[in-house]
């Protein structure tokens, strides 16, 4: 019972280390109020966790604004973890060059969150167009309402899309969002059979997307590509053509990954 205490402590402080620094990432810089008042601890706790992080070199505070911000070293962490990512990213990168020369739309780059079942996004190219559906890196949405997510999902073994299945939170986020998980399991039955995903207006309204998985040695999904378009700019009669550009790119992608069939 001695040591209770100290471990409840301990891990008080690292959640207040770890809602600072994501006020900081989702606000880009912010006031010493401001990022009190988000992470739900006193302005007095704060500076002193923003002056140790200060210290380490992971937070920068502009001498004018007063305000915090992240700094590079904090990306080059991360960066560090992503190592495993690396070679998704760099073959990736190419294919998704070509989509957006093809469609001149936003395409994103997803893997799996490690915490939740979410997808997260990291890597893009914005649509060439003044409207466009842009994502913001490291955003993370919910597996069932998004192309990605379903592209993800339906290429693992039945065994592990149950075990997500659930504890999955059919959280709504637009007009369409699929909340019946049969539903969900007949999509992605049908993702399996078309080797792609969409989905219109289930994660944000007004918007179209159709994704495809990238594929590692094993046939396992390790990432997604999607097409997003605003729902007004989709051709209906370009669809075919959209789809085989996509799933062009991740078969390019997955064979240069190992992917063998």
């Amino acid at each position: 019972m001695k040591n209770d205490k100290p471990k409840t402590e301990n891990v008080a402080a690292v959640l207040k280390v770890f809602a600072v620094l994501e006020t900081l990432a989702e606000n880009r810089s912010a006031a010493l109020a401001e990022i009190a008042q988000s992470a739900m601890t006193s302005k007095s706790t704060t500076h002193r966790l923003l002056h140790t992080m200060m210290e380490l070199g992971y937070v920068a505070q502009d001498e004018k604004s007063e305000r915090y911000e992240l700094t590079p070293r904090l990306f080059s962490l991360a960066a560090q973890t992503m190592k495993s990512q690396a070679d998704i990213l760099r073959v990736a990168d190419k294919a998704m060059g070509r989509l957006s020369r093809a469609t001149g739309e936003s395409i994103n780059l997803g893997i799996f969150d490690g915490r939740e079942q979410r997808v997260v996004y990291i890597h893009q190219y914005d649509s060439s167009y003044s409207l466009s559906m842009n994502s913001t890196l490291g955003t993370r949405n919910p597996l069932h309402s998004t192309a990605l997510g379903k592209a993800l999902l339906a290429f693992r073994d039945d065994e592990e899309i149950e075990g997500r299945l659930a504890v999955m939170d059919m959280e709504v986020s637009a007009p369409n969002t699929v909340t019946d998980k049969a539903v969900l399991r007949q999509q992605l039955q049908a993702v399996r059979e078309n080797g792609y995903a969409e989905e219109i207006e289930e994660s944000e309204a007004g918007v179209r997307c159709i994704a495809a998985p990238v594929l590692n040695h094993v046939g396992k999904s390790i990432a997604a590509i999607s097409i997003a378009f605003p729902l007004f700019r989709f051709d209906e009669a370009r669809k075919e053509d959209y789809v085989a550009l996509l799933k062009s790119a991740t078969r390019n992608v997955s064979q240069a990954l190992g992917y063998a069939n």
